[in-house]
């Protein structure tokens, strides 16, 4: 059972008490002014919060992981068509959209919520069939987009732009030889759903988005500022040749321990990188081989390379290629290494991070606010930056250690709850008195990528390379 509803008085509770209690005796006035919007959207979540937190409990005992998730998708629009709202669905195979329409033709703020789970196996609400877990908290963000959403209706004709309301796919690079194979079928381009969005376009009618993300430890019930790492993924084959392990191994060529030998080499040489680069090298072999009396003739590894800038991206890439030459030559086998872009790094749009920042403040109080810090964790909301000012607040509400079996949310209303009431709130203030707010922060965030500067890009980090040559070993 969540902790909200055990315990009367949660830190959730009490914020909603500093947010509400003079909202409701203004709900029949005629003209609002930007407090009078702002109360109300804090007392319609108010009034919708054990729907929202049904929501991200729902979610969380039935996960999918990205780009199937077919049932969440439907979940979504079943709960945007009790709202009244009409929606798209099968935007980048699952995503799921809806639009509340302002009075006038001012600036689009989206918020987002993320679809997909992870794969843990151990997870305490894993699939019994498949491991997907939500063991990052997405469906938190999906009820607090939904909660928000439902309480910004109740002022969207006194807002002076557009609000999306965007369920979004796949943000976690998981499942790499699928989504290859969903690449090679062309139901997809890129790895991560929002990259796949951007290049259809759907994010061509959004001026600017936000999603909040749950996270665990510490004091803090909100923050916004973050930094994050890019990332590039490296699908590597190994490629040798069968022999008789027993009898004559000399024979073969074994891709197994080209493999073995290329990561050792890359792991050997992580310090060499410096540290204000926020390199991290992690991989996983997929497959050493098939039976055990056989030289193993190919091997499988997917590696990731994170950074906190593109220099560092492509100076920690050329690092994992150079090994992997290596490797091929000492062992005479061929390696064929398949690059593709994860993630962009992500930096948040000041002047936005500065609106959201205050709505934190005012939804659990200054004392409960963290501070920003660099993540060396990656999110597709990096890529999103490259094309329009966002905002990714955290907030609290979970327990364990993020993508593990023990990372769970046990407290729906922090983690749903008050970020829908800040995130609506702060789509009050971009939007309201002529979306001033709104175009300040357009005018601030300069220059961003068009979508086909972003795909160039995007495109840019996807090659095939190989190294060795059977023929001369």
């Amino acid at each position: 059972m969540p902790r909200s509803s055990r315990a009367p008085k949660s830190p959730w509770t009490v914020a909603r008490q500093t947010c509400t209690d003079c909202g409701r005796a203004r709900s029949m006035a005629k003209n609002y002014d930007r407090s009078d919007l702002l109360e109300m959207v804090c007392a319609e979540v108010d009034r919708h919060a054990s729907w929202i937190q049904e929501i991200s409990e729902r979610i969380m005992r039935n996960p999918e992981p990205g780009f199937r998730e077919w049932r969440t998708a439907e979940y979504v629009a079943q709960q945007f068509a009790a709202i009244g709202l009409s929606y798209r669905t099968g935007l980048a195979r699952t995503g799921v959209k809806a639009r509340l329409r302002g009075n006038g033709d001012g600036p689009t703020v989206a918020i987002l919520g993320e679809l997909d789970s992870l794969i843990v196996p151990g997870h305490p609400f894993a699939d019994p069939e498949t491991n997907a877990a939500h063991a990052c908290g997405h469906h938190a963000q999906i009820a607090s987009m939904l909660g928000a959403g439902r309480a910004l209706q109740a002022v969207i004709q006194h807002l002076d732009g557009d609000v999306v309301l965007f369920a979004v796919p796949a943000e976690e690079c998981i499942e790499i030889g699928w989504r290859r194979q969903l690449i090679d079928d062309g139901e997809i381009e890129f790895l991560t759903g929002k990259s796949e969005l951007i290049r259809l376009g759907e994010f061509d009618d959004i001026d600017m988005a936000m999603l909040t993300h749950t996270e665990s430890g510490g004091n803090a019930l909100g923050s916004v500022g973050d930094t994050h790492n890019g990332a590039v993924i490296k699908y590597v084959t190994f490629t040798g040749k069968s022999a008789h392990a027993g009898a004559r191994p000399w024979m073969g060529i074994n891709a197994l321990k080209t493999a073995m030998h290329a990561l050792t080499a890359i792991d050997a040489q992580s310090e060499t990188l410096p540290d204000d680069w926020r390199v991290r090298i992690h991989s996983v072999m997929t497959r050493g081989g098939d039976v055990l009396t056989a030289v193993p003739a190919e091997a499988t590894a997917e590696i990731m390379i994170r950074g906190a800038t593109f220099e560092a991206l492509t100076r920690g890439c050329e690092l994992v290629d150079r090994c992997l030459r290596g490797a091929a030559t000492s062992f005479g086998a061929r390696i064929e290494v398949e690059t593709m872009g994860a993630f962009m790094p992500l930096t948040q749009e000041d002047r936005l991070t500065e609106i959201v920042a205050r709505g934190i403040r005012e939804v659990v109080g200054a004392e409960a606010m963290g501070a920003p810090r660099h993540r060396t964790g990656s999110t597709d909301l990096g890529d999103l930056s490259l094309v329009m000012p966002v905002s990714h607040p955290r907030c609290a509400g979970a327990q364990g250690s993020s993508h593990g079996s023990d990372y769970v949310v046990d407290d729906h209303g922090l983690a749903a709850v008050l970020p829908a009431k800040w995130m609506a709130r702060s789509v009050v203030e971009l939007l309201a008195d002529g979306a001033g707010e709104a175009h300040d922060v357009i005018r601030a965030s300069g220059q961003r990528l068009s979508r086909d500067e972003y795909v160039n890009r995007r495109r840019t980090f996807q090659h095939v390379q190989n190294y060795g040559d059977l023929s001369e070993s």
